[in-house]
């Protein structure tokens, strides 16, 4: 009998030990509890953040979830994802994470908040308040390749035509909730970003 075994990097299994910060629905601090007791079962409602990278052309950076991730591996998504951990700011992370995942650093625009839940099979389960912001560089990405598989830059207009097409056998499911979302009521903050990097 074949079994499906998950080989896990020992980076990211360290990382399960972060504390991430347990949220309400209002997005108030209600506590802390480690990343990995957070993605078990229907997960704990914690806050997390998502970033859209474009470049000078209106391209979206997208990256391929490593195959060593607890949760949809190998699954394309958006720029960056993550968390912030106990008693560190939103804009502290996300730059963190930025310059860890993707070797970048540009400013950050903060779009919306949104919350989801959602299971990947019986691994467990995303339980997010997530932030959503924008950013804008044509530096060329330096990727962690324990956290990423792969990386492109794809145009709003093929990653809607991919999005109709394969949805939920490529995409991760917040990524496709964001950016439904971003395109249709933020397009124009999106738009703008071009300007940004050419100056």
């Amino acid at each position: 009998m074949m079994l499906d075994v998950q080989v896990r990097d020992p980076i990211e299994m360290a990382a399960d030990t972060d504390m991430l910060i347990l949220v309400d629905a209002a997005d108030n601090e209600v506590g802390s509890l480690s990343k990995s007791v957070c993605h078990d079962g229907g997960g704990v409602l914690h806050r997390a953040f998502s970033l859209l990278i474009f470049n000078g052309r209106g391209e979206l950076l997208v990256q391929q979830r490593a195959a060593s991730k607890r949760l949809w591996p190998r699954y394309w998504s958006n720029s960056c994802c993550s968390h912030p951990r106990r008693s560190e700011s939103i804009a502290g992370a996300t730059a963190r994470r930025l310059r860890e995942e993707l070797g970048l650093s540009c400013p950050l625009q903060f779009l919306y908040k949104f919350q989801y839940q959602v299971s990947y099979k019986a691994a467990g389960s995303e339980n997010e308040l997530c932030s959503v912001f924008i950013g804008a560089t044509d530096q060329t990405p330096r990727i962690d390749h324990s956290e990423i598989a792969a990386w492109r830059w794809i145009s709003p207009e093929r990653l809607s035509e991919e999005l109709r097409t394969q949805g939920g056998e490529t995409f991760t499911p917040w990524f496709r909730l964001e950016w439904e979302r971003v395109w249709r009521d933020h397009r124009e903050a999106v738009l703008g970003l071009r300007t940004q990097v050419l100056k």
